[in-house]
């Protein structure tokens, strides 16, 4: 009974008002963390840049890079142990919270919304991708997941300078924004030191400028093409939390897509799957708040549903919350 009443209360709650408040906690956490004693390690399933001195936290990718280009003899000999063991650490981050931690944990995540947040204010207009662009510019990510992990690996070998070690740290937008919320610019510059210096931290400075500008035009534009998303998805069947859909209870009524921010078509098109979560899904869960159908829509957290779309929901969250919910221009 208890149980069962804390359930229609979280059905019926305001997403948008818990998730800032979340999105506010991890933002906390991660950048401004060193300052409260707080360290969560280095493997953290999120953008928390290790080039940020306060960092509660530090993004898997950044340790991965340095221990994957290890001379191969040693990668692959006892020292393995401890890349596993970071692999098994992020993992066990990951498992618990899914591609939530994209759309409520990340600091870039959280910068990007907060920009969104602006860009209403000012009244810029947003813009979409078409299907077919959508299709093709989502694959950039895993791209930039072959550059996390491979070029390490070449340079191992020998295949690759020493300085293509943390290529994509280099190029992140992360190491330039995450430092700035902590007053610190050092790493806005070019390194004129060789040309691979010169071609990536140029290349980290224009897409940081692409980042700021896309997220003014483009909901969530860097989770488009972002690496760690991508790794979420390979290792998202292992995870706890899960995002379902009963497709004989879908009107496709197109709700659901509305307030999508990284435009899934699936979310509404797709009445077969059960399984419904997809590789630029972060998790926001803003889909089951917007849907107005029982139980069409819900995040199960093993096979338990914690938060389901129902007509009492939505109806609840239609009159505590304006237009916005579905008008995001």
């Amino acid at each position: 009974m208890i149980i069962n009443d804390l359930l229609r209360k979280i059905d019926r709650a305001d997403i948008r008002k818990f998730r800032f408040w979340i999105q506010l906690f991890f933002f906390i956490i991660f950048v401004y963390g060193g300052y409260l004693a707080i360290d969560l390690g280095r493997e953290i399933p999120v953008f928390s840049c290790g080039y940020d001195r306060e960092a509660g936290g530090v993004c898997y990718f950044m340790p991965l890079q340095h221990q994957l280009a290890r001379p191969w003899d040693r990668l692959f000999s006892i020292a393995s142990i401890g890349v596993l063991t970071a692999f098994l650490t992020f993992l066990l981050w990951f498992i618990v919270f899914n591609k939530a931690w994209c759309g409520y944990a990340c600091p870039l995540g959280t910068a990007q919304d907060w920009i969104t947040a602006l860009r209403k204010r000012l009244r810029i207009p947003y813009s979409e991708y078409s299907e077919s662009n959508y299709k093709f510019l989502k694959k950039i990510k895993y791209i930039f997941l072959v550059i996390v992990v491979i070029f390490p690996l070449l340079v191992g070998a020998g295949l690759l300078d020493g300085e293509w070690r943390a290529a994509f740290c280099k190029m992140c937008p992360g190491r330039l924004i995450t430092p700035m919320f902590v007053g610190d610019f050092s790493q806005w510059y070019i390194d004129f030191s060789s040309d691979t210096a010169i071609f990536l931290t140029g290349f980290g400075i224009a897409f940081t400028a692409l980042f700021i500008v896309g997220s003014f035009v483009k909901k969530r534009f860097f989770c488009f093409y972002c690496p760690m998303s991508a790794m979420h998805y390979i290792f998202s069947p292992f995870a706890f939390l899960r995002l379902k859909k009963e497709g004989d209870k879908c009107t496709r009524c197109g709700d659901c897509y509305r307030v999508c921010d990284m435009q899934i078509f699936d979310i509404a098109d797709d009445v077969k799957s059960k399984n419904i979560l997809r590789d630029d899904c972060i998790l926001c869960l803003k889909c089951i708040a917007a849907c107005p159908e029982e139980d069409a829509l819900h995040l199960d957290i093993v096979n338990m549903a914690i938060f389901r779309s129902t007509k009492d929901g939505f109806a609840k969250r239609m009159g505590l919350q304006d237009k916005d919910l579905f008008d995001e221009r």
